[in-house]
């Protein structure tokens, strides 16, 4: 089954996510996207590091996400992506646009082949005001195209608000 998990910032999101891949029962990969750019980056990296029990294999993987869920998914694996907007920042800071269309396009594919229990979080960002940069509005529209593109793919799509999940497509918990 694949899932993806929205919400905002503080949401639950993330904690309702590692709960779900251990209900599994399955060995679990934690695929991080996150880079840690200044302290408090940092700490919330290590926040997130301290939650996972210690048998989860954690893999970093700021970029080439695909490639990374290719290699590791499995019928007998469960593999949590936190988080989507994290990658897709990542990939907007390299202004590049011909490489991130390629990485967003190579993981679309690769979600409709993936074999295993595969969990994507990711932060709604299109609840909010119009932003007024110009890399900000961007990113918002890339993380809601992509949003869009991904839930499709899923099986079950969760919007998290206060902690608690509200199914938008599936199966309830």
């Amino acid at each position: 089954m694949k899932q993806l998990i929205l919400g905002g910032a503080r949401s639950g999101k993330s904690a309702l996510a590692e709960r779900l891949a251990a209900a599994t029962a399955l060995p679990v990969t934690y695929i991080a996207t996150a880079a840690a750019g200044d302290a408090e980056m940092a700490r919330r990296i290590d926040h997130h590091r301290e939650r996972r029990p210690p048998s989860w294999r954690t893999v970093e993987c700021p970029l080439e996400l695909a490639a990374t869920l290719a290699r590791h998914a499995a019928d007998d694996q469960c593999l949590l992506v936190d988080c989507l907007t994290l990658w897709v920042t990542n990939w907007l800071m390299r202004d590049d646009e011909n490489a991130w269309r390629m990485q967003r396009s190579a993981l679309l594919d690769a979600l409709d082949t993936l074999p295993g229990e595969i969990i994507l979080v990711s932060n709604e960002t299109g609840s909010g005001v119009v932003p007024m940069g110009e890399l900000t509005r961007r990113f918002v529209d890339e993380a809601g195209w992509l949003h869009q593109a991904v839930a499709v793919r899923c099986e079950r799509v969760i919007l998290t608000i206060a902690g608690l999940p509200q199914i938008l497509k599936g199966e309830a918990l």
